[in-house]
């Protein structure tokens, strides 16, 4: 729990969303209906009023699941227009023998962020690589395409996308000083390796 609030000290809340909106505590697998669940969004709590509820369910067969949100740029695929708001987290904690010990695969405490795309971009657009002939998969990326067909609008979506990564990536070494956690990683199911084009997108002019 001690390292858990630390983790959570570390979110770069929302601007407009401050602070963690729910707490779910699941018992030995993902399978299991909850043992307890608070909807926080009215009163939202900081780490360690959260961490005091959490801690009268203190089990190593347990994981505690806690959402909130950070402010990210987006683009409007039909504007151009880039906005800073708020998009949802969710961070959790698992005990030693939660899901038979899956922590060693995925670690103890995980950050789900939702679209991979505020990082890496659509279409394989950003980046040292040089998509070929793109074909969307939807009349709404068929436009997003022809606005950023457009060198103006394609420099924009590649600045806002570079702010999100470095706010991640500025997120991650807050962690690593304040968790003393053996190793951090950074991953995703659309991408062979996230780390390495997050860089890529960072580098590229």
């Amino acid at each position: 729990m001690e390292r858990f609030r630390e983790f959570l000290e570390t979110v770069p809340y929302s601007a407009s969303k401050p602070g963690l909106t729910y707490l779910t505590i699941r018992a030995v697998d993902d399978s299991q209906s909850p043992v307890f669940e608070q909807d926080l969004r009215l009163t939202p709590l900081d780490a360690s009023g959260v961490i005091e509820i959490a801690a009268e369910q203190l089990h190593s067969d347990c994981s505690y699941e806690v959402g909130c949100f950070w402010d990210l740029a987006t683009m409007d695929p039909f504007s151009g227009t880039s906005t800073l708001g708020p998009q949802a987290l969710d961070i959790i904690c698992r005990g030693e023998d939660y899901e038979g010990g899956l922590w060693r695969e995925r670690g103890h405490l995980e950050v789900q962020l939702g679209f991979e795309h505020l990082f890496t971009g659509h279409a394989g657009l950003l980046g040292a690589r040089q998509p070929g002939n793109v074909q969307p998969q939807s009349p709404e990326e068929a436009r997003f395409l022809e606005t950023m067909a457009w060198p103006e609008n394609l420099g924009k979506y590649q600045q806002t996308t570079r702010e999100n990564i470095r706010k991640l990536l500025q997120w991650v070494r807050r962690i690593e000083k304040a968790v003393a956690a053996e190793r951090t990683w950074l991953w995703s199911e659309g991408e062979e390796n996230f780390e390495a084009r997050l860089e890529e997108i960072v580098a590229a002019r």
